[in-house]
């Protein structure tokens, strides 16, 4: 079904590459309804539901698109849902549900058309390039603040090294240490070795919890199941576009520069950066976004974690089964799943980050027009904790430039619709605010 010899790969690869995603990205399992309960929402639907979004997601880009990602409700996403649709709009969760669910649906119609295939093509070589380093960058700043390696200091808002007498940031290095080593000599599943040893230096160190019970009082997906309200005017027309172009517009291109970015960077991609199987798991992001709505989750997207499984050879969507099955074997033993901590995953996000860095390598920093853009790419996306962003400000400058140098022909027409579609987005969300 996976044609597994087609893709170089084997059974036992493909369960080592799932096991590390799911180990990558199983922080969401309850940091997703950590976001969530602010907005009034049951912490125990909500973790509930996002194991079973995640796996549904990530079934679907098994059975569509046969590649190794796996999918989730976003980070940043669930902030977006949290701190503007509900806080910041005055929308209740249930409405919030609602907006997904639809920013879904329109995400689902532009998947299935024509448009799907053409809006990875029409990315120059470059961009790929730098959208692959940018993630690079993103996914090992996300391990370094996940795990207190980098914090942010409050009185001056800005990061700063994290304490050694912290035995989080002590595991960081170890781990580091640890996989690094293995990476160096090349030994196979070195991430996912490097992650269960983590995990167990960490029990002397403090970082790692042991539970002691399991309980499964209050535990139900119904206070979130099928709870959407669609009586969404009573906030206005413009807020309501607003929140809806947002939404679709982060998620598409979320998925879009996960894809292009891990697939260039890990060898899937053709000789002009294109990934052939890309556009069908479009398809299965949309479903999952509106499946995710149903369950009770905020926008469902494609994990850039899913590299590190791919790093360590998972090549087809039997791998993302295994994330898939992981997740709801979760629901299950989620205090067991997730005694691993951040500090555990940490080094594997950060050694993702540099093999993504190689990236760098296509992009000719001596051509100022393509040097602007591309740089604009990689350092947004970590530094405004948003791939989307980051995608947003290369697309834009690229266009910007071509055209003031007279190479508006250069520009393939869908860089102009979307550079446009960023301008609006960006100037909607400015006259929102006011």
């Amino acid at each position: 079904m996976f044609k597994l010899k087609e893709n170089n790969t084997s059974v036992r690869t493909e369960i080592i590459a799932g096991f590390t995603t799911f180990f990558a990205m199983s922080y969401i399992i309850f940091v997703n309804p950590d976001m969530l309960k602010i907005t009034g929402m049951d912490f125990a639907s909500v973790m509930i539901a996002t194991c079973v979004a995640s796996a549904i997601g990530s079934f679907l880009t098994a059975f569509i698109a046969n590649i190794p990602f796996a999918q989730a409700p976003g980070m940043g996403l669930n902030a977006l849902f949290t701190f503007t649709l509900c806080q910041g709009m005055g929308y209740t969760w249930n409405q919030a549900l609602a907006i997904v669910f639809i920013s879904g649906v329109i995400f689902l119609i532009i998947t299935i058309s024509p448009l799907r295939s053409r809006i990875i093509e029409a990315i120059p070589k470059s961009l790929k390039s730098a959208i692959a380093a940018g993630i690079g960058l993103f996914i090992a700043f996300i391990g370094m603040l996940n795990s207190g390696l980098v914090v942010v200091n409050g009185a001056s808002n800005v990061t700063d090294l994290g304490s050694f007498s912290d035995g989080s940031v002590l595991l960081v290095v170890i781990g580091l240490i640890i996989t690094g080593v293995l990476m160096a000599w090349k030994v196979k599943g070195s991430i996912f070795i490097g992650i269960i040893a983590t995990t167990i230096i960490g029990i002397p160190l403090g970082v790692t919890d042991i539970p002691t019970t399991i309980t499964y009082s209050n535990f139900s997906l119904a206070p979130t199941f099928l709870q959407l309200d669609f009586n969404l005017l009573s906030a206005g027309i413009l807020p309501l576009l607003t929140a809806i172009i947002t939404l679709t517009m982060v998620d598409m291109f979320d998925t879009v520069g996960t894809l292009v970015g891990t697939a260039n960077a890990s060898g899937m991609a053709d000789e002009n950066g294109n990934f052939k199987r890309g556009d069908k798991a479009l398809v299965a992001d949309a479903l999952a976004t509106c499946a995710g709505a149903l369950v009770g989750t905020s926008t469902v997207s494609t994990y850039m974690e899913s590299s590190t499984g791919i790093k360590e050879g998972g090549r087809t969507g039997l791998t993302s089964v295994v994330v898939g099955l992981l997740f709801l074997a979760a629901i299950l033993l989620g205090p067991i799943a997730l005694m691993i901590p951040s500090a555990a995953t940490a080094p594997a996000l950060i050694i993702v980050g540099v093999s993504m860095m190689s990236a760098i390598k296509n992009i000719d920093w001596h051509d100022f027009e393509i040097a602007l853009p591309c740089f604009l790419t990689i350092a947004v996306m970590p530094f405004a904790y948003s791939i989307s962003d980051g995608i947003g400000f290369g697309f834009i400058a690229y266009t910007i430039i071509k055209v003031c140098r007279g190479k508006a022909k250069e520009v393939p027409l869908l860089m102009y619709a979307i550079s446009i579609l960023f301008i609006l987005m960006y100037a909607i969300s400015a006259y929102s605010s006011y």
